[in-house]
C-alpha cells in the first residue's frame, strides 16, 4: 500500500523548528503548530498552521514569529525583568514592549534573514491594528510607538510606512524628553540589567513610571516581589499566545492568531489600551495560554520540603454551589449548543468503548457446586442414575463492575475555550456510558480562587513577608459529579466549566492527593484516576516567592508515591503537552479534537487488563502538605460546601 503523500507545508514546518532550535540554542525546543499559536510556554513554542498556498509574505511572517520566540528564550532572562519592572501599568507595558525590541535587535543585528522575518511580522501587526488609519493619532498606544523609536535606534531600521506618520506624530515630543537617555540603549543592548535601568530613565522621562537613580537595589528586589505574579507570567507568555508582552512587533505574536482579542486582556501582553486600565485584577487568559514561571534552578541549593502557607481559604465546593440554578441550566444548554457535532463523534467512541466492556459481560459459570442454582442441563444423570446427587452451578461475578473511574480535569485559565468545552462534553458522555455499564464514575476539577494568591497571600504580606513560604494561594476543589450521583442529576452541572472567571490557575499536586484520597475510601476493589490537563502547574503568587519548579516537583513527588505505593491506577492525557514526563501511563495529544478518543482508548485499554493489585502496607493516603500557620494543613475531605480550614483556625 503506497504511504500517504506528504503535506506541502510538511517541509517548510520542519525547516522552521530546525531553525527556531538553533536560534534559541536550545535542541529540546518543542516546535508544534496549532490553531492555538502563536504561544511560548518553558521550552515549548506552538506557532499557527501555515496554510496550504503559503505565499512569501505569509511564510515571512510565521517564520518572524518563530524567530521572536526563539530570541526571547535565548537573550531574555526572566528573573531580572521581574525584579526591574515598574509598578504602574502603563510603565509595565512600555518597559515589556522596551525589552521586547532589545530581544529583536539582537537578531536584527546579527542575521539579515531573522531581520526580514521580524519586519513582516511587524509589518502584519501595524495592518491589524490599523496604526495608519487612526484619524486620532493621540489614540495610538504609546508602547508600539516607543517600541518602534527604540528597534529605530537599536537597527537603523525606520518604523515601517504604515506606521510611520503616528511615530512621527509623537517624535518630536519624545525625543526632547528621553532623546538623550535613548541614545544610550545602543550600548547596553547586549547588558538586559543596564538595559531595564535605562527603560526606565526614558519612563520617568515621559512620567510614565518611576526612575531607579534614588531607588537602592534592596528596594527594587522588593518591588520585584510584589510585582511578580503579574510580571513573571509577563516573561514568556500571553494570554491564549504564551510568548512576550511587548509593544508593536511580538504584540501580535500574543494576538495575531488568537479568538481572545475582547475581554481576554492580561497583564503579560500589552493589548493596546487594556493594559494600562488594569493594575490590581488578575487576567482570564485565552486558549491555551499557561502563565510563565521563573526558571530558577540551583543544583547545589537543598530546597525545603512542599508545604501551604495557609489552608484557611481553601475549599472544597460542589459545581452547583458555585452558581444559581438558572445559570447552570443556561450554561449547560451553551455547552449542548456548541458541542453539538462533537458530541455525536464523542458518543460514537463511547458506544465503541460499551459495545467493548459488555463483551466482558458474557456469563461465566461455576458448575457442579452443592450449592447456588439448579443446573437444569445435568438432571439427565439424576434420570439415568438416580443416586447421583443434584448439581449446582453459580454466576462468576464480572469483574469491572466493581471500579470506580474518578475523571479529574485541569480548570485552568489556559483551558478555557475549546479545551474546556471538550473536556466537558467528553467527561459528560463517559458517565453516560460507564453508568450503563455498571461502572460508578465521579467528575472533579481544580483551580484556583484567585489569581495572584488572593487572601493567602494577604495574609503573608501582613505576616511580613517571610522567605519560602511554600504555597501562597486559596485552592478550589469542585465537584461536578460525585461517584455515587446518578448522570441525569448531575448533568447540568458540567455546563459550570463554561461561567466566566471560573478557571484561574492550577496546583496540580494537591488536587492530585485530593482526587486521590476520595478514591481509597471507596469500597471498589478496582479505582481509577484519570487526569487530563493542558501544562505543568503554574501559580505565579506561589512561584514568585519559591524556586521556579516548586509546584512541578511536589507533581512528580505525589505521582510517585500513587504510581509506586497505591492501589489506584493512575493514568493522564496531556492536551498540547507532555504529561509522558510526569506520568509513568500517560497519552499526549496535539490537537484537543483527539481528547474523547484518547480518554476512550486508555480506559478500554485498563479495562482488558488485570487490575493492579493493592501493596500491602502500601499507600492508602496521601498527606496533605504542612501548613506554615499552625501546624498540619487538613487533609481534602469528602464533604462538600464548606471552606477546608487551616489547623490553627480550628
Amino acid at each position: 500500500m503506497a504511504n500517504k503523500p506528504e503535506s506541502p507545508t510538511e517541509p517548510f514546518k520542519r525547516a522552521l523548528a530546525h531553525a527556531a532550535r538553533s536560534l534559541a540554542e536550545l535542541p529540546d525546543l518543542e516546535v508544534v503548530f496549532s490553531g492555538d499559536g502563536p504561544s511560548l510556554v518553558g521550552h515549548r513554542a506552538v506557532l499557527p498552521h501555515p496554510p496550504r498556498d503559503l505565499n512569501a509574505k505569509e511564510a515571512a511572517r510565521i517564520r518572524g514569529l518563530a524567530d521572536q520566540m526563539a530570541l526571547r528564550l535565548s537573550h531574555h532572562d526572566a528573573a531580572a525583568h521581574a525584579r526591574l519592572r515598574p509598578h504602574s501599568p502603563q510603565g509595565s507595558a512600555v518597559f515589556e514592549a522596551v525589552e521586547q525590541a532589545r530581544v529583536e535587535a539582537i537578531g536584527a543585528n546579527a542575521l539579515g534573514g531573522v531581520r526580514a522575518n521580524l519586519t513582516a511580522v511587524l509589518e502584519a501587526n501595524i495592518e491589524r491594528k490599523g496604526l495608519g488609519r487612526l484619524e486620532d493619532r493621540s489614540t495610538a498606544p504609546i508602547a508600539d510607538v516607543l517600541a518602534m523609536l527604540v528597534r529605530e535606534r537599536l537597527t537603523g531600521d525606520a518604523p515601517p510606512e504604515g506606521a510611520r506618520t503616528v511615530v512621527d506624530h509623537f517624535r518630536a515630543d519624545i525625543e526632547a524628553k528621553a532623546g538623550a537617555d535613548l541614545d544610550r540603549l545602543a550600548a547596553a543592548i547586549d547588558d538586559q540589567t543596564a538595559f531595564a535601568r535605562i527603560a526606565r530613565t526614558i519612563l520617568h522621562d515621559l512620567d510614565l513610571g518611576e526612575d531607579l537613580s534614588d531607588t537602592s537595589e534592596d528596594t527594587e528586589e522588593d518591588d520585584g516581589e510584589d510585582q511578580s505574579e503579574q510580571t513573571e507570567s509577563d516573561d514568556q507568555d500571553g494570554e491564549g499566545e504564551g510568548q512576550t508582552p511587548e509593544g508593536s512587533s511580538s504584540e501580535d505574536v500574543e494576538t495575531s492568531e488568537s479568538d481572545g482579542d475582547a475581554g481576554e486582556e492580561q497583564m503579560t501582553q500589552v493589548e493596546d489600551d487594556e493594559a494600562s486600565e488594569m493594575s490590581d485584577e488578575a487576567p482570564e487568559m485565552g486558549d491555551g495560554a499557561k502563565p510563565a514561571r521563573p526558571d530558577i534552578r540551583d543544583p547545589g541549593k537543598v530546597e525545603p520540603p512542599y508545604k501551604v502557607f495557609t489552608a484557611a481559604h481553601d475549599e472544597i465546593v460542589d459545581a452547583e454551589d458555585l452558581c444559581d440554578a438558572e445559570e447552570l441550566t443556561r450554561l449547560r444548554a451553551y455547552l449542548d449548543q456548541q458541542l453539538s457535532a462533537l458530541s455525536s463523534v464523542v458518543s460514537r467512541l463511547a458506544n465503541r468503548l460499551q459495545r467493548r466492556l459488555l463483551a466482558q459481560q458474557n456469563r461465566a459459570w461455576t458448575f457442579d457446586l452443592e450449592e447456588g442454582m439448579l443446573d437444569v442441563a445435568r438432571l439427565t444423570r439424576v434420570i439415568i442414575d438416580p443416586t447421583a446427587p443434584l448439581s449446582f452451578k453459580q454466576e462468576e461475578d464480572t469483574e469491572f463492575r466493581d471500579t470506580v473511574v474518578s475523571l479529574l480535569i485541569d480548570n485552568s485559565g489556559s483551558m478555557r475555550g475549546r479545551p474546556i468545552m471538550v473536556a466537558a462534553v467528553c467527561a459528560d458522555i463517559l458517565a453516560r456510558t460507564l453508568e450503563r455499564c455498571g461502572v460508578k464514575v465521579e467528575i472533579l476539577g481544580f483551580t484556583t480562587r484567585a489569581w495572584k494568591g488572593g487572601q493567602s497571600r494577604e495574609e503573608w504580606i501582613k505576616a511580613g513577608k517571610p522567605p519560602s513560604p511554600g504555597r501562597l494561594n486559596d485552592l478550589r476543589h469542585i465537584i461536578y459529579k460525585g461517584a455515587d450521583s446518578p448522570w441525569r442529576r448531575a448533568r447540568k452541572n458540567l455546563g459550570l466549566m463554561m461561567r466566566e472567571g471560573l478557571l484561574k490557575e492550577n496546583i496540580d499536586g494537591e488536587a492530585l492527593i485530593w482526587a486521590h484520597q476520595r478514591l481509597v475510601g471507596r469500597p471498589e476493589a478496582r479505582r481509577i484516576l484519570m487526569v487530563i490537563s493542558d501544562g505543568a502547574p503554574v501559580d505565579d503568587s506561589t512561584l514568585s516567592v519559591n524556586s521556579g519548579h516548586y509546584l512541578e516537583r511536589h507533581l512528580r513527588t505525589v505521582i510517585g508515591q500513587i504510581e509506586t505505593a497505591s492501589p489506584v491506577e493512575l493514568i493522564a492525557i496531556g492536551i498540547g503537552h507532555d504529561v509522558t514526563r510526569y506520568y509513568r501511563r500517560a497519552v499526549t495529544i496535539v490537537d484537543v479534537e483527539q481528547l474523547g478518543g484518547a480518554i476512550v482508548e486508555q480506559l478500554a485499554a485498563l479495562f482488558e487488563e488485570e487490575p493492579k493489585a493493592a501493596r500491602r502496607g502500601g499507600l492508602t493516603a496521601l498527606q496533605a502538605p504542612p501548613s506554615v500557620q499552625g501546624g498540619p494543613a487538613p487533609s481534602p475531605r469528602r464533604t462538600t460546601f464548606r471552606d477546608v480550614r487551616a489547623a490553627a483556625g480550628g
